[in-house]
């Protein structure tokens, strides 16, 4: 269990902090990550990793010559907002352009995707490699699929050597993604982990048995098995990996890692056997790591990753590096940057609006405040039914998310917003607080929907039909997800779609929205016999059936409360 904490909402934000005053001349801290302390040459591409944080040395740690120039942090198994990756690119820009490196979920790829675009706009050359290395999450022939578990290590350790070497932002960006293509691992669990303030775990695992196959944010795995020897144990994580071994290779790098709570000497115990295993197919194994590298916070179990090295890889991996959690051989003496750090809050700016439209304003911050204290409520159901196939964080995401919606349009209509620029600002303050796969779409989803509405005029009915449309074409823009597909737009599209008919029939908002907060409702009830093809719960499709969408569900319980809201107010 994680144990020592003061407040759970302040665990990351406190771990990342005390991370830096303890490694003062690897790091520095900025809001939501942390840059490279040390000098580094002008014009050198930036590699920039990140993800959620209870992963510890991942990503924080990986942060020092040779490797990352900077990391972006999430809370708690949650992607960073879209705000927080630009902001850390930003500091952490030398002019050669910047390579995101991070795990394949799909908050990540969201959050990270769009900062991306962002950077791009403003003239910084940003490429992107998403992860992909677990052998669990999808088969050979589906390798975009996967997700990014232990693998990270290894690919941001060769993806910053090769920076860290000069190299270009094209042959950066390709060096990565050579490692990525020809990087694999595999794990197990003996039991699962905690979330700080949790009282029980994530998922369990019967005594005497272990899960194949599990993510590193409480993802249960895809199979159990009896517990097994070192012996066999190696088999189990080995055979998976060999069966893709490329043609002609007989060079491998190997790294064993501990998920949080399994002890070093099970671990070198256990590379005995693998390193039996891997002589025995022909490999020669080159400068292997067993520790730490990727974990989930006290999860007891391990996995092994293997990169199929040539001549290229082989050089980038055995190239020297100094990180807090990594270090090897000598890199060239470099000295501390001695310029301050300047991470000023932007405070947004507030357009003029008239009278109709901050009236409007002040009501949909009313109606937030009410969705956020409802969401406080559903927490925990939400996330027992997140935690049958994810991570369990979705009632925790949410209720953040909304709470923090509710502060900012508060604020935002204290200075005179109108209605355009009040739902916007939340639904930044909804991604930004909230992290993760949810609070992406929620404020994309809110800011999508403002674009509709203007601080000029009170939104008539058409109007908000309009805005709902915008919303959902830019949650399936960007999210990708499609009816079926077992998300949260399996929901938003029956509703959408009654709220624009019963509207163009020319039924009150207050009738058309409740007859689509009726149909949301029961589609999101309706997902329960749908198999995931998206996120997380993909690989975990057979635990998923017969158990409603987290997203769907909480969209419905929104679009419910938002429909009396209106009924008490005609």
């Amino acid at each position: 269990m994680t144990t020592i904490f003061d407040a759970p909402e302040e665990f990351a934000s406190t771990a990342l902090a005390g991370f830096c005053q303890i490694y003062p001349n690897h790091v520095r801290l900025i809001r939501n990550g942390v840059v490279r302390a040390t000098t580094v040459p002008k014009g050198k591409v930036s590699v920039v990793v990140g993800g959620g944080s209870g992963h510890y040395p991942a990503f924080a740690g990986y942060v020092g010559q040779g490797m990352a120039d900077a990391a972006v942090a999430g809370d708690v198994f949650a992607s960073p907002s879209t705000a927080a990756v630009a902001r850390v690119c930003r500091h952490a820009h030398h002019g050669g352009g910047i390579l995101l490196g991070f795990g394949n979920y799909a908050g990540d790829v969201l959050n990270f995707g769009v900062a991306a675009e962002r950077l791009r706009a403003e003239g910084i050359d940003v490429r992107i490699v998403a992860v992909t290395d677990d052998v669990a999450s999808a088969v050979a022939g589906e390798h975009a699929k996967r997700r990014g578990i232990a693998g990270d290590f290894m690919i941001f350790k060769i993806a910053g050597a090769a920076a860290e070497a000069g190299l270009s932002l094209d042959d950066v960006e390709r060096v990565a993604r050579h490692a990525n293509d020809r990087t694999v691992s595999f794990g197990v669990a003996f039991a699962g982990c905690t979330l700080p303030g949790a009282n029980e775990p994530l998922f369990t695992v019967p005594k005497g048995r272990m899960a194949l196959g599990l993510g590193i944010h409480g993802e249960p795995g895809i199979s159990e098995q009896d517990i097994a020897s070192a012996t066999d144990l190696a088999d189990v994580l080995a055979d998976r990996l060999l069966a893709e071994k490329p043609p002609g290779c007989t060079r491998v790098a190997a790294v064993l890692n501990g998920l949080g709570s399994t002890k070093y000497e099970e671990l070198f115990v256990l590379w005995t056997a693998v390193q039996k295993k891997l002589n025995g197919a022909g490999l020669e194994i080159v400068q292997p790591e067993a520790g730490e590298f990727v974990t989930s916070l006290d999860m007891q179990g391990c996995s092994l990753t293997l990169t199929w090295l040539d001549e290229e890889l082989e050089r980038y991996w055995a190239a020297p590096c100094d990180a807090p959690a990594f270090r090897r051989g000598r890199p060239d003496a470099a000295e501390l940057r001695a310029d301050l750090i300047v991470d000023e809050e932007v405070v947004p700016a507030i357009p003029a609006a008239s009278e109709a439209s901050c009236k409007s304003a002040a009501c949909i911050t009313d109606l937030f405040g009410e969705i956020a204290a409802m969401l406080k409520e559903k927490e925990a159901e939400l996330g027992g039914i997140d935690a049958i196939a994810g991570d369990g964080d979705h009632g925790q995401g949410m209720r953040r998310g909304s709470d923090a919606a509710a502060k900012a349009m508060a604020a935002a209509v204290s200075a005179g917003a109108g209605a355009q620029t009040t739902l916007a600002l939340g639904g930044d303050a909804w991604a930004d607080r909230a992290g993760g796969t949810s609070g992406a779409i929620w404020g994309l989803l809110l800011r999508s929907w403002s674009n509709a509405l203007n601080d000029s005029d009170a939104p008539s009915d058409a109007a908000i039909a309009e805005a709902a449309r915008q919303a959902l074409d830019g949650v399936t823009r960007l999210g990708r997800a499609r009816v079926g597909d077992k998300t949260l737009v399996d929901s938003f599209v029956p509703f959408v779609d009654t709220l624009t008919a019963q509207t163009a029939a020319g039924n009150s908002a207050v009738d058309a929205w409740k007859s689509a907060a009726t149909a949301s409702e029961a589609a999101a009830e309706a997902t329960a016999s749908l198999t995931p093809r998206l996120g997380r719960a993909r690989p975990l499709a057979e635990k998923s059936i017969g158990h409603p969408d987290p997203g769907a569900i909480s969209l419905s319980m929104v679009a419910q409360l938002i429909s009396g809201f209106l009924a008490r107010r005609r």
